[in-house]
């Protein structure tokens, strides 16, 4: 027999997504079948599945260990033993949250079951803290809020509970949650705007193309930091979060992304990855503006917090000779 007694990471679920979970490797049939002759009980009492589970509720398991076992992916993820521990950089954390500085390169999730990303990262990190543990996975997994594409550094919010991975996926939603970039691009620009679109995405090719018509819009601010007569440093508020959208939407305005070799311009690329050995986007998820929260998020409610650029950005914005704004550049976080 097994009980599984309910805790808030679980609470607020149907019984039988729990169970689903837990025997991940059983078949519905076999979940509903174990219901209906009790030998799955909620509360000591017969249950169909579709009761809602809260804090403290029992969930027993007449079952032999061997049938658990059977159905019971290993620890969804032993591959989470197996990763070679990597030092996160770690911006903010409470009980509830982690705000995490992404390195370029690092998957933000798996693309393929081999991968290892940021959620795995985080899922160790808290295994060692013993914040949680490997019988917990089977029923909760912490998980990133954002993501980032492969080759964006920057902040990533990570929630080590289930409250917090609604809460800010609400907020993120909602577009309160405000995201901002640094990103430098080709061409001077002069003044900050407020620019719209539509956006499509081509899945052979994972690219995507903006229009000025279409079922997918997007909205993009950005206000320049620094410029010379053949780039702008800016800073980018990303109002609506679709692929690529920072880098497609600047590119189509004729200001691609230095290092961008999907959508930018080659040459120019070419020159900087010669100098600065810049071999992807220089685009950095910089700030995150948290609005007004209550508990258990009130620590940081209406908050900002920076995430440091990594050295070859930093590297670039230091040594270029900017005409205007070389103030405001060299007191960017790095």
């Amino acid at each position: 027999m097994k009980e599984i007694v309910i805790k808030p990471n679980e609470a607020g679920q149907r019984l039988d997504k729990l169970l689903k979970k837990y025997l991940s490797e059983a078949p519905c049939s076999f979940i509903y079948k174990m219901l209906r002759k009790k030998n799955i009980v909620l509360n000591g009492k017969k249950a169909t599945g579709n009761e809602k589970l809260s804090v403290g509720d029992s969930v027993k398991l007449f079952l032999a260990d061997e049938t658990i076992q059977k159905f019971s992916s290993p620890v969804q993820n032993s591959s989470v033993d197996r990763i070679e521990s990597v030092p996160l950089d770690i911006v903010y954390e409470d009980k509830q949250i982690l705000l995490i500085n992404k390195p370029s390169g690092m998957l933000s999730q798996r693309a393929e079951k081999s991968d290892v990303s940021v959620v795995e990262y985080v899922i160790s990190y808290l295994i060692n803290k013993k914040e949680i543990s490997e019988e917990d996975l089977k029923t909760f997994r912490p998980s990133i809020c954002n993501r980032l594409d492969r080759n964006t550094s920057g902040l990533i919010v990570a929630g080590k509970t289930l409250i917090c991975l609604q809460t800010m996926g609400h907020l993120l939603k909602e577009r309160t949650l405000k995201k901002y970039y640094l990103c430098i691009v080709k061409g001077r620009i002069l003044k900050p705007r407020h620019i719209y679109g539509y956006i499509q995405k081509d899945e052979r090719t994972n690219k995507v193309t903006v229009s000025k018509s279409g079922d997918v819009p997007i909205e993009t601010e950005y206000v320049p930091i620094a410029w010379n007569d053949s780039m702008t440093l800016l800073r980018v508020h990303l109002i609506t979060g679709k692929t690529h959208q920072i880098r497609a939407h600047l590119a189509s305005e004729g200001h691609p992304l230095l290092g961008d070799y999907k959508y930018g311009d080659c040459v120019w690329n070419d020159s900087f990855r010669k100098k600065y050995k810049v071999t992807s986007q220089l685009l950095h998820a910089y700030q995150l503006e948290f609005p007004e929260l209550t508990s258990p998020f009130e620590d940081v409610s209406r908050k900002t917090y920076t995430a440091k650029v990594p050295t070859e950005f930093w590297k670039v914005i230091k040594e270029t000779a900017w005409q205007h704004g070389t103030q405001e550049a060299l007191e960017v976080q790095h």
